[in-house]
């Protein structure tokens, strides 16, 4: 699996906010063997208190996704997209723009735009999206080559809302990455993801609030893991009657 035409050794992405500790961050991130981290720009504040943080981000030796969480316009995404490029030296960036403060829905016609401006100026662009097929057709055309549909709104754990769409998603996009970027909440959700043929789970709420975060990433990485072999397998379909599994033929007869 590539992104942006980078190899990627693991199918689970991790969010490093709300963890009770560095110590704690950095214990899960092992147990996940995530290779990708996202990181929000306000983490590094203007007073240096930020350094301790970025250092240990360094120390997990995984690749960088900054984002623009938080940003509710087009300009203010992409000045802060400037800006992480700037600190975290790379080209990658998971575009967030919000328009509804309750659910943090993305506010798609402003990601579109932002997309568009971001992708022109060199960025590789990683939208937090909806699972609209027209918005991901205009994504697309944007310049990004990734697609990140919410399963249900930032933290609520809820799983997959609706499912019927990420897989009419999956068929309509069958050659462009799908990640599923939050809602996820146990690990049971990140498998049916991969079930319907996601490509990756983002997630970091699931994780950074379990009981025992370095656990439940692990859980979370196992869950993925067999997800995704269930999908390769080529699952049968259900059925709406029941089907014996024991032939028929050979049954005793009694007169």
């Amino acid at each position: 699996m590539q992104f942006y035409g980078t190899d990627i050794s693991s199918r689970l992405l991790l969010g490093t906010a709300q963890y009770p500790s560095p110590a704690i961050l950095a214990e899960a991130v092992k147990s996940s063997g995530s290779g990708i981290i996202t990181v929000s720009l306000r983490r590094e504040s203007a007073d240096g208190s930020g350094a301790g943080f970025w250092d240990g981000l360094r120390e997990t030796g995984c690749r960088i996704l900054p984002n623009t969480a938080g940003c509710h316009s087009v300009q203010e995404a992409v000045t802060t997209a400037h800006m992480a490029r700037d600190l975290f030296g790379t080209p990658w960036i998971k575009l967030e723009v919000i328009g509804h403060s309750d659910t943090l829905q993305p506010d798609v016609f402003g990601l579109v735009e932002a997309a568009r401006i971001l992708s022109d100026e060199g960025f590789q662009v990683f939208p937090y999206t909806t699972e609209d097929l027209v918005v991901g057709e205009r994504l697309l055309q944007a310049g990004c080559e990734v697609l990140m549909p919410w399963g249900a709104p930032i933290g609520s754990g809820q799983g997959l809302r609706n499912p019927d769409a990420l897989r009419a998603m999956r068929a309509h996009f069958p050659q462009v990455p799908l990640i599923v970027d939050a809602g996820i909440g146990r690990p049971s959700d990140a498998a049916q993801a991969m079930e319907l043929g996601m490509d990756a789970v983002l997630l970091n709420t699931a994780v950074a609030k379990a009981g025992d975060p370095a656990r439940m990433a692990a859980a979370m990485a196992q869950a993925i893991e067999a997800g995704r072999a269930g999908y390769e397998a080529d699952p049968m379909e259900r059925r709406d009657m029941a089907v014996p599994s024991t032939p028929v033929l050979g049954l005793a007869e009694f007169a």
